[in-house]
């Protein structure tokens, strides 16, 4: 039987991202699409909102990305104010509920569930982890169906600057703007890596993080993931864990004190990049950018500093 929200939208499961300029890019969207593959239940389409489809898989559906019809975008603001482009009317020739992930969370789990929660009209967001006083959700990872946020868009248009200094985030402009108001997905559903992963003070100086076995999506830091760097991917040999804790510890050689942490992302990565057959592409799959995998192990080994 198909529930209400996949017989809204064809009963297909959507999932959607979004990629503009240089920050990311193909081995991003690419790697994105495979962990969405390996992790739900057919049939489900992936479609990237972008202005660059060089480099793409062929299994993934590009558009181009929404018009905005902002002429100067925000300024000294820490939101991610272009996501707002998801918010109109339109989604190319997506129809009905909608699931949009970043570029740069790992899924770990099942996404089944995050089409089962709540209603085919509701706004579904993440918790918002880091602000335990304040009833936040997350855009890291939302549902919502398309057209359902264009007076939110409308608002944004109508004074972007104004929208981006009240409300500093897009996620807490969506969280208190939501029409019908926001739900929320689960606490363990979505894990903040720094919170739910790494150990406490001083155990993490010494311990690896740890992933729960009931996670279903990790996010991490948007320091972590804004670095800019260098993007030069590394192939991982071997299917198992082995191949990216090996890789882990080489990116931190000769800082002895962060090799306890080394096999943090090897663990998460090896769920997200595990064994399954995702057809000819799968070499390219299991590419992983050492620059997100850099800046992720150096954050959780320096937590203990902050």
């Amino acid at each position: 039987m198909v529930s209400d929200i996949l017989a809204a939208s064809g009963g297909v499961k959507q999932v959607i991202c979004i990629n503009w300029g240089t920050k990311y890019g193909a081995p991003f969207v690419n790697r994105l699409f495979a962990m969405v593959a390996r992790n739900i239940t057919p049939p489900f389409t992936f479609t990237c909102f972008t202005d660059n489809r060089e480099g793409l898989r062929s299994d993934i559906l590009c558009e181009d990305l929404p018009p905005l019809d902002v002429e100067t975008m925000p300024v000294n603001t820490k939101g991610i104010w272009p996501k707002a482009r998801l918010w109109g009317p339109a989604l190319g020739s997506l129809k009905g509920p909608v699931l949009f992930l970043d570029l740069d969370l790992v899924i770990v789990g099942s996404l089944d569930a995050f089409f089962e929660i709540g209603g085919p009209d509701d706004i579904v967001m993440t918790r918002n982890q880091t602000t335990p006083l304040e009833r936040l959700g997350q855009t890291s990872l939302f549902r919502f169906p398309v057209g359902k946020l264009v007076p939110l868009q409308e608002k944004f248009r109508a004074d972007p600057q104004k929208v981006a200094d009240e409300y500093e985030f897009e996620q807490r402009f969506v969280t208190r703007n939501a029409p019908g108001g926001a739900k929320f997905f689960p606490r363990r559903f979505v894990l903040h890596f720094r919170q739910d992963c790494r150990r406490p003070f001083p155990l993490n100086y010494f311990l690896p993080p740890r992933l729960p076995a009931d996670a279903r999506v990790v996010i991490f830091s948007a320091r972590s993931a804004a670095a800019a760097c260098d993007r030069r991917a590394v192939r991982l040999q071997g299917a198992g864990g082995d191949a990216e804790r090996s890789y882990s510890r080489a990116l931190l050689s000769g800082q002895k004190r962060k090799k306890a942490h080394s096999a943090t992302s090897g663990t998460i990565f090896s769920r997200a990049l595990g064994s399954r057959n995702t057809g000819a592409n799968e070499g390219q799959d299991r590419i992983v950018d050492s620059c997100q995998l850099r800046k992720r192990l150096q954050e959780s080994a320096s937590a203990y500093r902050r």
